[in-house]
């Protein structure tokens, strides 16, 4: 949300710097529009753990919690400037991506054939 609505306080607290460009802020918003709409999928999808399009959303869900881990830790190793949440964001990412690969994972051994659980 806090993409959607004020863009370049978000950017200020991860990245240590205000967004400037109206570009900047247009994509900004499109990325927390994007965020807004995964998030809802997630939460749609909570109580149907075990079906094809959840077992999608958890590996989007990785795929997206990784890239976003390494795109900030790189911009946290090469800047000077980092934001006040920049580090607790890329820690929360990556504990976020660890959760969804074992989400994926126990929920393959439940379905093998002769799983009881």
């Amino acid at each position: 949300m806090a993409l959607l609505c004020l863009p370049s306080a978000a950017a200020n607290l991860l990245l240590g710097a205000p967004l400037q460009q109206p570009a900047a802020f247009t994509v900004a918003r499109i990325g927390g529009a994007g965020l807004l709409t995964l998030g809802v999928a997630c939460w749609l999808a909570r109580n149907d753990a075990q079906s094809p399009a959840a077992r999608g959303l958890i590996a989007a869900m990785v795929i997206y919690n990784i890239g976003v881990a390494l795109i900030l830790g790189s911009a946290g190793v090469r800047s000077q400037s980092v934001g006040i949440i920049l580090w607790p964001a890329v820690v929360l990412h990556t504990v976020m991506t660890a959760w969804c690969i074992m989400s994926l994972r126990s929920s393959s051994i439940a379905e093998r054939p002769g799983n009881f659980s």
